[in-house]
């Protein structure tokens, strides 16, 4: 199937102290982060899946890296948060639907795969994963209809956590951009995603993997149970 799909990878990912972006940072299977990302998308789309990356940070060692991806830029990386990376993505694709995930996601290729209903069904939706619920992640809570209420790291009594990859159809992409545009620099994408559902009325399924792997890279012990779940 045809999609676009985009990568926010315009931060500097600091945390896990290492000089290149932390898309690029080498797993234990002998491929970067991005690498497993862009064979995943392949896997479940197909050669004609369209792939958008956000750089910022050394773009241009992302660039060399995967000179057949589009880019786009966000020059200003190192003073806004995801929210203004994707507003950038959004603007850039035209009025399709756009599948998205964050640059430093190491997941099991089924995701994907159990996306495409989703998508071919026009339903807007998060990935998420119940087996855990941390502070220090983005949590959500669901409304009585069983979509997404609530989406952030400041949620009481989540029941799960969502993991970065996500899904805005063509329907609900103009509400998700006039939202991203009001918040602040430094918010999350998630807050465009909440003030959309809240003031928009926008419908988000929470997609379920919690049967699958998913792990954002963001400190060192990260990439050890990345690299443990790829072994």
């Amino acid at each position: 199937m045809s999609i676009q799909t985009v990568i926010l990878a315009a931060g500097m990912g600091t945390r896990l102290g290492r000089e290149l972006p932390k898309s690029l940072t080498p797993l234990s299977d002998g491929r970067t982060i991005m690498q497993q990302q862009h064979d995943n998308i392949r896997a479940a789309f197909g050669a004609a899946a369209r792939i958008t990356t956000v750089v910022g940070y050394r773009a241009e060692t992302i660039i060399d890296a995967f000179p057949d991806a589009g880019y786009v830029h966000n020059e200003r990386y190192d003073q806004t948060n995801t929210s203004k990376s994707l507003l950038r993505a959004l603007t850039a694709t035209g009025r399709g639907g756009v599948l998205w995930m964050n640059g430093d996601v190491v997941f099991d290729p089924r995701v994907l795969g159990r996306a495409i209903a989703h998508i071919e069904a026009e339903q807007s939706f998060v990935t998420v994963d119940t087996a855990q619920v941390s502070d220090e992640e983005v949590k959500y809570t669901l409304d009585a209809h069983g979509f997404v209420a609530e989406l952030s790291k400041t949620v009481a009594n989540g029941v799960g956590e969502a993991v970065g990859i996500n899904y805005i159809s063509r329907h609900d992409k103009r509400a998700l951009i006039q939202h991203l545009q009001r918040v602040d620099d430094q918010d999350y994408f998630e807050r465009g995603l909440e003030l959309a559902i809240a003031e928009s009325g926008v419908r988000v399924a929470a997609m379920d993997i919690s049967d699958l792997y998913a792990v954002e890279v963001d400190f060192a012990e990260d990439l050890e149970r990345a690299n443990r779940v790829l072994s």
